[in-house]
C-alpha cells in the first residue's frame, strides 16, 4: 500500500473550502485541471456520495466516485479509472484553527503493476501538493 500526505493552511473557513471540494465544476477554477464533467449524479444532490466525476487534464481523464462526505470536515473520493492503480482513496480533511483551516489531503493506493508503486507515489505526491497549494492560494486570496 502506497501513501501520500500533503498539507496546507488557508485563511478561509472550513465551510468555504468544503463547498469548493463538493462542487467539481470549481476544481478547474482553483486547480491545475482543464475540465470537469459530472458523469453520474449522486443522491440526494448531484455531487453526493456515489456521484461519478470526471476531471480532464491534457490527454488524461481521471474518473472518480465521491466516497464520503462529512460537512465542513471531510471530502473523500475513490479513483475508478485513469491511472494504473487500484484501491485508490483520497481523504481531504479540514480542521478549523485560529485564522482559517488546516488542509490535509492524504491518499492510499496500490499499483496495478508490481514494483511501480514508488514511481506513482513520487509523481502523485507532487501533484497532490500542487492541488493543495492551488486550493490554499485560491481560498486565501493569494
Amino acid at each position: 500500500m502506497q501513501k501520500i500526505d500533503a498539507r496546507g493552511h488557508s485563511t478561509a473557513d472550513p465551510a468555504t473550502i468544503y463547498a469548493l471540494l463538493r462542487d467539481g465544476s470549481t476544481w478547474p477554477t482553483w486547480g491545475p485541471l482543464d475540465r470537469f464533467v459530472l458523469e453520474k449524479a449522486g443522491t440526494p444532490e448531484p455531487e453526493s456520495v456515489g456521484a461519478i466525476r470526471n476531471f480532464h487534464t491534457g490527454k488524461y481523464k481521471m474518473r472518480e466516485r465521491v466516497a464520503e462526505l462529512v460537512p465542513d470536515k471531510r471530502f473523500s473520493y475513490e479513483l475508478l479509472s485513469g491511472l494504473a492503480l487500484r484501491d485508490y482513496r483520497a481523504n481531504i480533511d479540514l480542521t478549523p484553527v485560529d485564522g482559517g483551516t488546516d488542509i490535509r489531503w492524504h491518499t492510499t493506493f496500490r499499483a496495478k503493476v508490481p514494483g511501480m508503486g514508488w514511481l506513482y507515489r513520487r509523481a502523485l505526491q507532487k501533484i497532490t501538493e500542487n492541488m493543495v497549494n492551488h486550493l490554499v492560494s485560491y481560498t486565501s486570496g493569494n
